[in-house]
């Protein structure tokens, strides 16, 4: 993704509009700091990755008693110095 200075997108705006309106996504940046990001309107959002639940189904946990109780011995073993 290409980044111009406030400067540079001001003297070439509408240059800039037309690469954001074929799609092109820039960044304007002020100093070098990246200020906002200039995207067509009719761009797609970029999907965010939804975190809660991502493994749903994937994975299971055992219940209460069992997972209270993993490692259990090993966690004595160096209790007890062995």
């Amino acid at each position: 993704m290409q980044t111009f200075n406030i400067h540079e997108a001001k003297t070439q705006l509408s240059r800039l509009v037309e690469l954001a309106a074929k799609g092109e996504s820039f960044v304007i940046a002020k100093a070098g700091k990246p200020m906002v990001k200039v995207v067509a309107l009719d761009a797609p959002e970029p999907s965010e990755q939804k975190r809660i639940g991502f493994l749903a189904g994937q994975i299971t946990v055992p219940d209460a008693d069992k997972f209270n109780s993993l490692g259990s011995e090993e966690i004595a073993a160096m209790f007890s110095g062995e």
